[in-house]
């Protein structure tokens, strides 16, 4: 899954230097330009490959400097008009400034690139990447920072490595309800004055706004982080934010207390509405609670799950595990062919949902256990497994997963992937222990950005 773009490193002193003219060489696997300054690199963000850009280095380290974008002397013919008005700013998107058409052969070759990091690899060919209908618009959830700047409130993003809030208005890559939400939190926090939390004093109250929207129904669901338990504000902010949006049927406040960059506490309280937020991706519908993680491409990750299910090709008699399975989105599209699905995941609130989720769908065959797949799966699953589908966080599998896996001899692994470094690193040593790679598909899961989503079908080597 992509990097999050709100959480924000130490605040760095920065020690601003004349302008400089450089010319970009290639993008990094951030999608950020990169070029030579003084023997080292110097990172930029919002330019293309080839352009010649006049620059102030912000930060100059040991191995690596920082510039900001200031003009463009020599256009790449890849570049676009912006579709965002802060994208400067920001710095979320790194490759909004370039055509969609050029975004997907940029990220086509970082795949191939990093395959090619292994002589196991280096002659896979991937499919023809999966472009998105919806380029702009897509994003259904949004996790964003609030603060004030000369008595104004800020809903937005921390700009790339400070903890300056970028406030992102009408964001192009949300879905429009959820920009008129942000709208009118926005509006209201300023009208009722609202005390924001300040992480330098550690006083005040409101920290994030998180926002879930199912595009199927049409309906959201609003979380305020807070520094502590509040009712009254909250109370009336949900109360306030229900009348002029009714799509928004739910709202909670989470309790997050704690001084570092972890977004949600472990504490949260229904304010108003429904418990949870009902959607559907694919052929299943899916409860999502406050904590529990779900894909922000609807369509895009429709398509994954029945893909999985296609390679799968499960029977009535069969078992299939689902490892980091989140709510269970790719189980229950397999349970419709499989005799049982096993999930495994650490988030607890994820586990709770995945169980509603088989009940909501009448999927019987389905069971689901809280818990670290390294330390489960080898005492949950003795063997007889026909198919084995890993989604894994960006950092890919552990070493013992693996090692589990090829005991457990699977005949077909399904390997999601959001990040081709980590992807390249555990096919290398899955085809190294018995499996044959079969096909590879990547998906253009966050259009605008550098990650890339890759679905993998491997076979056990006979």
């Amino acid at each position: 899954m992509p990097k999050q773009p709100f959480k924000a490193g130490p605040q760095r002193r920065r020690k601003v230097q004349p302008g400089i003219e450089v010319t970009i060489s290639h993008l990094n696997d951030d999608g950020v330009g990169v070029a030579r300054h003084e023997g080292r690199e110097l990172l930029v963000a919002g330019s293309l490959a080839g352009e010649k850009v006049f620059v102030t280095v912000e930060h100059a380290g040991q191995r690596r400097s920082i510039g900001s974008l200031q003009r463009i002397h020599e256009k790449s013919p890849l570049r676009r008009p912006s579709p965002c008005s802060c994208a400067n700013l920001c710095q979320g998107c790194a490759l909004l400034p370039m055509r969609y058409e050029a975004q997907l052969r940029y990220k086509e070759a970082r795949l191939k690139q990093a395959l090619g990091n292994y002589e196991n690899l280096k002659n896979l060919q991937p499919q023809p990447i999966w472009s998105a209908t919806n380029p702009l618009g897509y994003r259904t959830s949004a996790k964003l920072a609030l603060g004030k700047t000369r008595g104004r409130v800020q809903v937005g993003l921390y700009r790339r490595g400070t903890h300056q809030i970028v406030d992102i208005g009408d964001c192009p890559l949300h879905h429009p309800l959820i920009n008129r939400i942000v709208r009118v939190v926005r509006e209201e926090i300023q009208r009722q004055n609202v005390f924001i939390y300040d992480p330098v004093t550690r006083r005040g109250l409101l920290r994030y706004l998180l926002v879930r929207i199912s595009p199927a129904t049409e309906k959201a669901m609003v979380t305020f982080v807070t520094a502590e338990r509040n009712y009254r504000e909250i109370t009336h902010l949900a109360k306030w934010l229900s009348r002029k949006i009714p799509q928004v049927i739910s709202v909670h406040q989470n309790v997050n207390g704690s001084s570092g960059n972890v977004i949600l506490g472990r504490e949260t309280i229904r304010m108003l509405g429904m418990p949870d937020l009902i959607d559907q991706t694919g052929e299943v519908r899916l409860r999502i609670s406050p904590a529990s993680f779900s894909q922000v491409n609807h369509e895009q990750a429709a398509r994954i799950y029945e893909l999985a299910r296609k390679w799968a090709r499960l029977e009535s008699h069969q078992t299939a595990l689902d490892l980091y399975c989140g709510i269970g989105g790719i189980a229950l599209h397999l349970a419709r062919d499989a005799g049982e699905v096993i999930g495994i995941e650490v988030v607890e609130d994820a586990v709770r949902n995945a169980t509603e989720n088989a009940r909501m769908n009448q999927q019987h065959n389905c069971r689901f256990v809280a818990g670290d797949v390294a330390d489960l799966l080898q005492d949950l699953v003795p063997g007889g497994i026909a198919a084995a589908i890993l989604n894994p966080p960006r950092s890919g599998c552990q070493a013992k997963v693996i090692e589990t896996l090829v005991t457990l001899a699977p005949p077909v692994l399904i390997y999601i992937s959001c990040n081709p470094a980590s992807l390249a690193r555990d096919l290398d040593l899955f085809r190294s222990r018995g499996y044959d790679i079969i096909n590879l598909q990547p998906v253009d899961m966050f259009p605008q950005t550098a990650h890339l989503e890759t679905v993998v079908r491997l076979h056990r080597k006979r």
